[in-house]
């Protein structure tokens, strides 16, 4: 091996002298063949190879680094030290030094910490979104003066991402009501509804949160979406940057609008307010990256939405029993019903402005008086309902309204998916003539029995048959019943033959 000093007089003595190798090797006492090595090489610094050495800590080094791995996770004082650490090697077999060991940490702590500041920190991307294609929804905290009161209300943020025009609406507490109607309320501002929705793991949206992308969605919450038609998209956990837009909105919106908002006699005039400012801030507020304001682009874009639906029933449905007083309790308030329904099982239907008490006896009886001379028509669960009993998940038979002969079932619960192609055989009230029909189904129920003529000829998105036709029965006064299945969309293309 030789040193840089003496490598520089050899490349001298051949590049500037052009002497032969044999009269270098005669100055030098350096051997040819090292000569030609070095020179071939074409290097102007020797490099020694280390030569790899073994430790005593070798065998010990995976189970040293799951402990400081495990140990900086911990808090200040639960965190061990190294000397306790290095005890435990030695109770293992470690023959080696303290030392050694405190080495290793070091090591390990700075490859941590470079691989933090370079690898570790990830790589983004920015995202970008055609128009019409996504939304972004998210909850804040805030506070408002609501009748003289300073209240804690809780934000829903709704935001377009390609056009980033957005939405703030105010609500008491983040259920399932009041999620519902930020929805309609947002698409009722943006003039349409997008394809998709980017959302967090909120639990009023999914009960379970599976591996990946898997994720077990709330019934309700997924009804919403299939009304809307369009499909919910959940975050990973912890990834907030994936629907950063909206992120970003939580926070300006507190200096742009929430702090410095005036005093409001209640919840819809400040839901008035904010709908308002969020429009003007619209027409204010450059978009960014494209040309023009936020209000511009979403102009252009608003021809890409899908057009708005009627709002979907955002309800939530609790059992209760009304009292011997005539009273129900609901989040510690009671409420007076009629006296007709003391001591006997209603339904509370909660929305975020109302409570509504259906009871089964007066809407069974209702409905068989209204279909004596009106035509009445079920989808999904009003099909089940127009039907001659259901039975539950634990077996229970419960008696439905009794105007079709269907029999439904929920103990063997088995999804049914997809769009859905019919062909009537029979009129559907609303529709003209015998048009094709397209639509949608998705329920968990089993037929058990449909004796009433068929409704439709029904096929799935790959043309096969399928024996949720639905049904129909004309009753006593002339009118017709029927339902289906599947959630009507609209009359079916032109190419599609009946």
């Amino acid at each position: 091996m030789i040193d840089m000093g003496l490598l520089n007089v050899i490349r001298k003595l051949r590049l500037r002298q052009g002497l032969a190798i044999r009269e270098i090797e005669r100055r030098t006492g350096v051997s040819r063949n090292t000569i030609k090595k070095y020179l071939k090489a074409d290097v102007i610094e020797p490099k020694f190879a280390t030569p790899e050495r073994s430790s005593k800590l070798d065998p010990f080094a995976e189970t040293l680094a799951g402990w400081l791995k495990t140990n900086a996770k911990k808090g200040r004082k639960d965190r061990h030290t190294l000397k306790k650490m290095h005890a435990d090697l030695v109770a293992l077999g470690f023959t080696g030094s303290y030392n050694r060991v405190a080495a290793f940490a070091r090591q390990w702590r700075a490859d941590r910490q470079r691989d933090e500041q370079t690898t570790g920190r990830g790589t983004f991307v920015p995202l970008a979104f055609r128009p019409g294609e996504a939304f972004q929804f998210d909850w804040s905290e805030d506070f408002a003066v609501i009748g003289g009161e300073r209240m804690k209300l809780q934000m829903a943020h709704i935001k377009l991402s390609h056009s980033r025009a957005f939405l703030l609406r105010a609500y008491p507490l983040q259920t399932h009501e009041m999620l519902f109607d930020a929805h309609w309320h947002a698409f009722r501002v943006f003039g349409g509804v997008p394809e998709r929705r980017i959302y967090d793991n909120m639990k009023t949206a999914v009960d379970l949160v599976g591996r990946g992308k898997a994720r077990q969605v709330n019934i309700r919450f997924l009804a919403m979406a299939n009304h809307y038609v369009f499909e919910p998209d959940f975050c990973n956990p912890a990834a907030g940057w994936e629907k950063g837009q909206v992120e970003k909105n939580v926070r300006d919106s507190r200096h742009q609008m929430l702090q410095g908002m005036p005093d409001f006699p209640d919840l819809a005039a400040l839901n008035d307010w904010l709908e308002q400012r969020c429009v003007a801030l619209w027409h204010e507020t450059a978009h960014g990256t494209l040309s023009g304001t936020i209000a511009d682009v979403w102009a252009e874009e608003r021809a890409a939405l899908m057009p708005l639906p009627v709002a979907f029933d955002g309800f939530i449905e609790i059992s209760k029993r009304v009292s011997p007083t005539c009273l129900i309790s609901f989040e510690r308030n009671r409420y007076s019903v009629p006296a007709s329904f003391a001591n006997r099982p209603v339904s509370l239907r909660v929305y975020p402005d109302r409570l509504v008490v259906a009871a089964a006896g007066q809407f069974r009886a209702g409905l068989t008086t209204f279909a004596q001379a009106r035509p009445v028509h079920g989808e999904c669960g009003g099909y089940m309902a127009l039907g001659a009993g259901l039975v539950a998940a634990d077996g229970t038979h419960h008696q439905m309204v009794g105007l079709l002969g269907l029999e439904t079932s929920f103990a063997k619960r088995r999804m049914h998916l997809g769009y859905r192609l019919a062909r009537p055989l029979h009129p559907l009230p609303g529709q003209l003539g015998m048009a094709v029909l397209r639509g949608h189904e998705f329920h968990y129920a089993t037929i058990l029995s449909q004796p009433d003529p068929v409704l439709a000829a029904v096929e799935d998105a790959n043309g096969d048959a399928v024996p949720e036709t639905g049904s129909c029965r004309q009753t006593s006064g002339g009118a017709r019943v029927s339902g289906t299945f599947f959630h009507l969309i609209s009359p079916a293309s032109p190419k599609v033959s009946p």
